[in-house]
């Protein structure tokens, strides 16, 4: 797989976390195939499929706390019009008491070329 593939798939995810750190749900819907799977803690065991699922987190209210994501240790697998990519999650957020904890989740997030496009068609947290 050529550098310039795994960096466009990096860059992908990165605006992917992006928009979830901004809740912003147009970037994130137009990165998203909309019959995307996940399995992750909030769904308590059971694989959602959809959007709505994901959505409800999207309007909730929210405190306005700085937050962002990096992505650590990345893996690229490509498989034909599917990459798989893998990669341990670092989220800062700050909390109500001015601390910032770092939170830390394995993420595995399935890509599939559709249409000359790349949507983000499955992930697991953990």
């Amino acid at each position: 797989m050529s550098d310039a593939l795994t960096e466009e798939l990096l860059a992908l995810n990165q605006r992917l976390l992006d928009s979830i750190e901004r809740r912003d749900w147009e970037a994130y819907a137009a990165l998203c195939d909309p019959t995307l799977t996940a399995h992750e803690p909030e769904a308590a065991g059971h694989c959602v499929a959809g959007m709505d699922f994901h959505r409800f987190y999207f309007d909730m209210e929210v405190t306005g706390r700085p937050s962002q994501s990096t992505i650590s240790s990345p893996h690229v697998r490509l498989m034909n019009d599917v990459a798989v990519v893998t990669y341990v999650r670092l989220r800062q957020v700050v909390d109500t008491d001015g601390s910032a904890p770092t939170r830390v989740s394995a993420e595995t997030r399935v890509w599939q070329r559709q249409n000359g496009e790349w949507r983000h068609v499955h992930f697991h947290r953990s």
